[in-house]
């Protein structure tokens, strides 16, 4: 399957921090202009507060300058994850964080938030960082639960409107075929995970687009440690061309509702990757280059044509 799409795609569920490189340059090779990542899980339990504020300026910061080394522009959502939300004490201390961290540059939404194991917790925590997001007028980026997802999935809405968000203004995340109708119809943005094994495969997912069609509704590859597949959204984008998906539809799933979901943060206009610096591998990060020992930095010239190819 040839897996460079014919248009700009933006992955918008992505945890690149856990990626390599390679990951970086097969992405933009298949076509991805943007990406979003959400705070999450580590995998390892964080017993201090201080490692949340190293994450999270790890994401405003020297994950932005990695991705842009590749010419991807990177963006991501805050918040503190279901899971670590039941450790109630480092809780507490994560939440006074977040505030400081919702308002920095490249920062689309809060997220990713929401129920795991549906603990009375993670309600409390869920429902306090609905209200950072509303005070901040930030888009939402709900973690829906793998264990009872229906019920979790409702209950994250009933939740959400309880706190009067808008629809709107909340991406509904790891949906599937018992979930999808439900959040379409209370007028919630629908997006999927499109996993090798778990959630989502891309085969699903285009019988989705085909029965509920594009409207409001996004994929994503939420490609972290584990087994995963950070070219997920090309990939599927090549299937649904293949299936006879006409191309303004695909576009729409994997591109177009994800810059309009995440664009109402204000900032992630497309300018950002439409008018781009040219790529320079010669710039350091605090000192720092993604180059080692001998490589020689790819440095385009400003007037380089926007291109797929990264040699």
């Amino acid at each position: 399957m040839n897996t460079t799409s014919p248009f700009p795609l933006i992955d918008p569920h992505v945890h690149m921090t856990s990626r390599t490189t390679d990951d970086y340059e097969a992405m933009r090779r298949a076509g991805i202009v943007a990406l979003i990542e959400p705070a999450f899980w580590m995998g390892q339990p964080r017993t201090e507060a201080g490692t949340f504020k190293d994450y999270y300026s790890h994401l405003i910061g020297f994950e932005r300058f990695r991705s842009s080394q590749f010419g991807i522009k990177h963006y991501c959502t805050i918040g503190l994850n279901s899971k670590e939300a039941n450790n109630e004490a480092l809780a507490e201390q994560v939440m006074e964080l977040l505030p400081l961290y919702v308002a920095k540059e490249g920062v689309v939404g809060v997220g990713e938030i929401g129920y795991d194991d549906q603990t009375a917790a993670e309600d409390k925590y869920y429902r306090l960082q609905l209200e950072i997001a509303k005070e901040v007028n930030l888009p939402v980026q709900i973690h829906t639960p793998h264990r009872d997802k229906k019920k979790g999935t409702l209950r994250s809405m009933e939740v959400a409107l309880e706190h009067g968000l808008d629809p709107g203004m909340v991406i509904v995340d790891h949906n599937n075929e018992e979930t999808v109708k439900d959040v379409l119809d209370r007028g919630f943005w629908a997006a999927f995970t499109i996993y090798p094994h778990t959630k989502m495969g891309n085969e699903r997912m285009v019988e989705i687009v085909k029965q509920y069609g594009p409207e409001r509704v996004m994929i994503n590859s939420a490609a972290d440690w584990g087994i995963s597949d950070p070219l997920a959204v090309p990939k599927t984008v090549a299937l649904m061309l293949e299936r006879g998906i006409p191309e303004e539809q695909v576009q729409l799933v994997s591109y177009g509702n994800a810059l309009a979901a995440f664009g109402q943060s204000g900032q992630m206009p497309e300018s950002d990757w439409l008018e781009a610096q040219p790529i320079d591998q010669s710039q350091k990060f605090s000192g720092s280059s993604i180059l080692r020992g001998g490589q020689t930095p790819r440095i385009d010239e400003a007037n380089t044509p926007t291109s797929n190819i990264i040699r």
